[in-house]
C-alpha cells in the first residue's frame, strides 16, 4: 500500500511540473552560453566613442565651479552624447566647451542612442515606455522609467533613461531570440506572469519544491521496484525492470539522472531565497561569527580617496591622453592611491595607469600593494598572497574576471577574503563563510561552478550538456506518460458525462437461422 501511495502521489506532482521541468533542463543549455540581455561594463566601454585629446578645453576644477560641484577627485571624464564631458552627480559639463547640462532634452536622448548604436538616430523608431516591456522587466529597471526605447532596422534597440539619458538596455536580434529560447522559459520571464512579481516568485518556488519532491519520490520507487535478481518478465526473459515502453524507459533515465533532476531542481530554489533554513544552516556553522567579525581597512590604499582637483593640473587629461601612445581611452578617472593623484584610463578590456609625475604603466606593483595593505591592516590578516589562478571561489568560466588578484585572508570567525586587482588597485570580488550555502549549494550544484572542471574546459561543457540532456530525457518520458494518464483521465470522464449510443439488441437465432 505504502509503494501504491508514492507511485500514486509521483505521478500526479510529475504531472503538475513536467511541462515546466522540461523547459528549464533544455533552456538550461541554452544558458550556458547565452543569458538575458543585459549591458556588462565590458559592454559600455566598447559601445562608447573613444576620447579625443584635441576636443578637452576646460579643466576638471573649472568644471567643478560650473556645475557647482565639490571640486575634489573621484570624476569622470567620458563621451556623452557624442561629445567629452565631465560627469558629476546631478549634473554634466561637456569638456569641449565648458556648457553644462542638468535636464536631458529629446535631441540629447537621441544623441546618447544614436552614439551607442553607432547608427542616425533619424533611422530609428523611438517609443516612450513608462511600463516595462519584455527587456525591462526585472526589479533594477523598475525606477529608472519613463525611458526612451529606440529601435533601429538593424535590430538594434537602445533603452535610454531620460532623467539621465544614460543607456541602461540594449539588445540585438540574436540576443533576443537566443532569450526567448533561453532565459525567458528557464526563468519564466514571460511578460503577464513577470510583471506580477509576487505570483511570479511563488509560481517558481513552489515548482522548485514540487519537482525536487516529485524527484525524490520518483528515485525512492525506481529503486524500490528495482530488482537486482531479475524476479520480473519482459519479453520472455528475466527482467529487473516490472514496467513496459515508456514507463521503463522513465525508470531506467529517472534511475540514472533521478539525482540530477533533484540537485538542480533544489539548488535551482535556493536562487530564490534567501530562506529561513539557510539563513539558520549558515548559522549553525558560524555561530560565533558575529562576536569576532573584522573588516578589512582600505581607505588609504585603494582608489579613490577625494583630492582636489586643481592636484591634477602639472598634467592635465588632453597630455595624459597623449602620453598613452594610441591607447584607445573610452573613459578616464580622476582618482588618487594614499594620497597621490593619478588617472586611471579604460579602454575596451584594459586599463592604464597615468600617474601625474611619471610614465604610464599596465598595472601598479603588486608588492607595494600588498606591503601597504599590511602596513595598514597587519593585525586583521591571516594570509596574504598573489593569486596567478582562480580559486574555489573566486572562479569564473568565461575568464572576464581579472587575473593576477592579491588575495587577502582576515582572522576573523568567518573566514572573509578580499580580491584585489593590482592593474586597478580595487577590491573585484569578496567572500566568506556566510555564503557557503549559496556557493556550494546554488552555485556548486546548479552551475556545476567547479575551478577544476573550468580549467580544462570542453570538460565542464560536456559534462554539464550530458547531464542536461539526460535530465530532460527524464523529463520528456515523464511528459508522454503525464499526456497519456491525462487523455485516460479525460476519456473516463466523457463516458460518464456524455450520454452513450444505444446498444441494438437481437433476439436469439437458430443456427439454422443464422446460416
Amino acid at each position: 500500500m505504502l509503494k501504491r501511495l508514492l507511485i500514486f502521489v509521483h505521478r500526479w506532482l510529475g504531472a503538475a511540473v513536467t511541462v515546466m521541468l522540461t523547459l528549464w533542463f533544455s533552456s538550461g543549455i541554452v544558458m550556458m552560453y547565452h543569458g538575458f540581455p543585459e549591458i556588462t561594463m565590458r559592454q559600455r566601454l566598447a559601445h562608447e566613442q573613444t576620447l579625443a585629446p584635441e576636443t578637452i578645453k576646460v579643466s576638471p576644477d573649472q568644471a567643478a565651479g560650473i556645475a557647482h560641484a565639490p571640486g575634489v577627485a573621484p570624476v569622470r571624464l567620458a563621451m556623452f552624447a557624442g561629445r567629452p564631458a565631465y560627469l558629476f552627480p546631478g549634473v554634466t559639463v561637456y569638456a569641449d566647451t565648458g556648457s553644462e547640462q542638468r535636464t536631458m532634452d529629446s535631441a540629447t536622448i537621441a544623441r546618447a542612442a544614436a552614439a551607442w548604436a553607432g547608427e542616425p538616430a533619424g533611422q530609428a523608431r523611438s517609443e516612450l515606455l513608462t511600463t516595462p516591456d519584455q527587456w525591462t522587466l526585472s526589479a533594477e529597471y523598475q525606477f529608472l522609467f519613463p525611458m526612451q526605447k529606440f529601435s533601429w532596422p538593424d535590430g538594434q534597440q537602445v533603452y535610454v533613461q531620460r532623467e539621465t539619458a544614460d543607456v541602461v538596455q540594449y539588445t540585438t536580434t540574436s540576443s533576443r531570440g537566443w532569450a526567448y529560447v533561453g532565459a525567458i522559459p528557464h526563468w519564466l520571464y514571460f511578460g503577464p506572469l513577470r510583471e506580477h512579481s509576487s505570483e511570479w516568485l511563488a509560481t517558481m518556488k513552489w515548482a522548485a519544491i514540487t519537482g525536487s519532491c516529485t524527484g525524490v519520490l520518483g528515485l525512492v520507487v525506481g529503486v524500490w521496484v528495482y530488482s537486482p535478481r531479475r524476479r520480473y518478465r519482459y519479453n520472455g526473459a528475466p527482467a529487473r525492470i516490472p514496467y513496459r515502453t515508456w514507463k521503463r524507459w522513465h525508470t531506467v533515465v529517472g534511475l540514472i539522472f533521478g539525482v540530477v533532476t533533484i540537485t538542480w531542481s533544489f539548488s535551482g530554489l535556493l536562487s530564490m531565497g534567501p530562506f529561513p533554513f539557510m539563513r539558520r544552516l549558515t548559522e549553525a556553522t558560524i555561530a560565533s561569527a558575529e562576536s569576532s567579525d573584522k573588516s578589512l581597512e582600505l581607505d588609504h590604499v585603494v582608489l579613490g580617496a577625494a583630492l582636489p582637483l586643481a592636484e591634477y593640473a602639472s598634467k592635465p587629461a588632453p597630455l595624459a591622453l597623449a602620453s598613452l601612445d594610441g591607447f584607445p581611452v573610452k573613459e578616464f578617472d580622476y582618482v588618487s592611491l594614499d594620497g597621490v593623484p593619478m588617472y586611471i584610463a579604460s579602454g575596451a578590456g584594459q586599463t592604464r595607469i597615468v600617474p601625474i609625475s611619471g610614465s604610464p604603466t599596465a598595472s601598479f606593483d603588486a608588492g607595494d600593494l600588498m606591503r601597504r595593505i599590511e602596513r595598514t591592516n597587519g593585525p586583521n590578516i591571516a594570509d596574504m598572497r598573489l593569486m596567478t589562478d582562480y580559486d574555489r571561489y573566486y572562479v569564473d568560466r568565461r575568464g572576464d574576471l581579472p587575473l593576477p588578484v592579491i588575495r587577502v585572508s582576515l582572522n576573523d570567525a568567518v573566514g572573509t577574503r578580499y580580491y584585489i586587482d593590482p592593474a586597478t588597485a580595487s577590491i573585484v570580488n569578496s567572500y566568506s563563510a556566510r555564503g557557503w550555502v549559496h556557493r556550494w549549494l546554488f552555485h556548486g550544484l546548479h552551475s556545476m561552478n567547479l575551478p577544476w572542471m573550468y580549467k580544462y574546459r570542453p570538460l565542464w561543457d560536456v559534462v554539464m550538456i550530458a547531464l542536461l540532456l539526460g535530465g530532460a530525457l527524464l523529463c520528456a518520458t515523464s511528459l508522454v506518460l503525464t499526456v497519456r494518464l491525462l487523455a485516460r483521465k479525460v476519456r473516463w470522464v466523457l463516458r460518464r458525462v456524455l450520454p452513450q449510443p444505444r446498444q441494438h439488441s437481437w433476439p436469439d437465432r437458430t443456427a439454422d437461422e443464422v446460416r
